[in-house]
């Protein structure tokens, strides 16, 4: 199969992206078809909403974890480096996902300064098959290396341990539309917000991509460039917008464009809000019906208080990230950790010539016996 028939969706941060809190939304004229399951409908005057509780899409992805972490517990270490209190939650979120589901969580909490010492520790662990940073640790504070201090750190986790995808080979991978390493067969890992919002996609039967328009308004490095690019890589017409610009992706190009912001909204199957601010409100009334509305802001970015369209809001995602990164750690587990399975014992070549020369004994004494 080609990578567009899979998807990424198949087969089923920071301080202003704190990844626990996450809302989103879809629809695919889901009105006219009978309810999905977690799915609640509030209907006005002119427009109807369809609510989705993000807990069903979920614990799908989790029994499956749960009964593969059955033949063996994998072990996840976070790393907590900053006082933002969404970080915080989002480890407590994890941890307590983690030990429900059969993984061996442990948080470590460090000092910004010790942190890349804490990660080399960690990589060198054969007991540690996956690692997770809480960011921000210094934000935009530049790098001695160059860039920021937070893309050394990224980069500084082993690739057999990243469980959000994002170091430079992941990175290198995702931008380049590579699933998977030609010379070791190796899956490539995707970061998990990202493809919780594909597999929120999925789910709600928006899926898959091919043929259609999206907007994703925020070009972070966690959430809006990779997001854009993954629903590119799927076939998708996506529109990048941040705060001054904006920019047209497909086919692994990203070009200028001349359509606005407003306008791209205005024709998108999926608009994905990632806006880091209480005061922003994209106007419901302005979505295509039936349009997906995915929002990654900790703050809600749309006002559908007086709406005359018909779409689907799911107001959590979290709990789907913390399910994508678990199955990540499997990922990394089962292609890098996991004890091989155990050999079937064959006789050795010595031991096959014995028993043969002791068979060609026994026929001669037989011919022997019967002459």
């Amino acid at each position: 199969a080609s990578p567009l028939s899979r998807g990424y969706g198949g087969g089923g941060v920071r301080r202003a992206f704190s990844v626990w809190n996450i809302a989103a939304s879809c629809n695919e004229q889901l009105p006219q078809r009978r309810p999905r399951p977690g799915t609640t409908t509030r209907t006005s005057r002119r427009g109807m909403v369809t609510k989705v509780d993000t807990t069903v899409i979920a614990e799908k992805l989790r029994e499956g974890v749960r009964a593969a972490c059955a033949a063996g517990s994998p072990k996840l270490v976070g790393f907590l480096a900053n006082a933002d209190p969404a970080a915080r939650k989002y480890a407590e979120w994890t941890g307590r996902a983690c030990t429900k589901d059969g993984i061996s969580y442990e948080l470590r909490e460090v000092a910004p300064v010790n942190l890349e010492a804490a990660i080399d520790e960690a990589n060198a662990d054969a007991t540690v098959h996956g690692i997770l940073i809480y960011y921000p640790v210094f934000g935009a504070a530049p790098s001695f290396y160059g860039g920021s201090m937070d893309d050394q750190l990224r980069d500084r986790i082993s690739i057999t341990k990243d469980v959000e995808g994002l170091c430079h080979t992941y990175r290198h991978a995702l931008y380049h539309n590579i699933r998977s390493f030609e010379a070791t067969k190796k899956k490539a890992v995707v970061p998990c917000t990202p493809l919780a919002v594909l597999k929120i996609l999925e789910f709600l039967r928006a899926y898959p991509l091919s043929g259609k328009t999206c907007t994703v308004v925020n070009r972070s490095e966690v959430v809006g460039r990779p997001l854009a690019a993954m629903m590119a890589n799927d076939g998708a017409t996506v529109y990048s917008v941040d705060v001054d610009s904006i920019y047209k992706m497909e086919d692994q190009k990203m070009t200028t464009t001349d359509v606005s912001p407003l306008d791209a909204v205005r024709a998108s199957d999926v608009v994905v809000l990632g806006v880091p601010s209480k005061s922003y409100k994209l106007d419901a009334n302005d979505l295509k019906d039936g349009a997906v509305v995915i929002n990654v802001s900790t703050f809600k970015n749309i006002d559908d208080s007086n709406c005359s369209k018909q779409f689907t809001y799911v107001p959590l995602v979290g709990r789907v990230t913390v399910a994508c990164l678990e199955r990540s750690l499997l990922t990394l587990y089962n292609q890098y950790h996991a004890p091989p399975p155990p050999q079937k014992k064959t006789p050795s070549l010595a031991l096959a010539g014995i028993l043969f020369a002791l068979g060609i004994v026994a026929l001669r004494r037989a011919a022997l016996s019967a002459s």
